[in-house]
């Protein structure tokens, strides 16, 4: 097993002294992507929902994914108030069979501003970058 740190330059820089994205060689070719926790800047929960999902799209092309190859979400909430809104956006980025899922509510997050926070990992098949 062979395990990659990158930071692609395709989304935006992370926030802090950590790699966004870990690629996880497979023996088949294939491999697993898990990346870092995202946030967004916006003004409400579906700004920001936006604006994850837009880093997660890119963090995930840069690996030869999309976001139809997630295969687990964890979302940190600070107000589960926000969790239709959060759901309503999510839908039209995860239109397939939804993924496995975690949501849990959070006092707050690193920024005080994150209303949410958004981690994945995702499959990336055989022969793919």
């Amino acid at each position: 097993m062979h395990v990659t740190l990158d930071n692609p330059t395709a989304a935006p820089r992370p926030l802090g002294p950590y790699s966004q994205v870990a690629r996880v060689q497979l023996a088949d070719g294939g491999a697993l992507l898990y990346l870092s926790g995202q946030i967004a800047e916006g003004a409400d929960i579906a700004e920001q929902t936006h604006g994850v999902f837009a880093t997660l799209t890119a963090l995930l092309q840069a690996h030869g994914a999309t976001l139809a190859d997630i295969i687990n979400i964890r979302t940190f909430l600070t107000d589960m108030d926000d969790l239709p809104g959060y759901a309503a956006v999510r839908r039209t980025y995860l239109t397939g069979t939804p993924p496995t899922s975690t949501t849990v509510s959070v006092p707050r997050l690193f920024r005080p501003e994150a209303l949410i926070e958004v981690e994945v990992v995702a499959s990336c098949a055989v022969g793919r970058p």
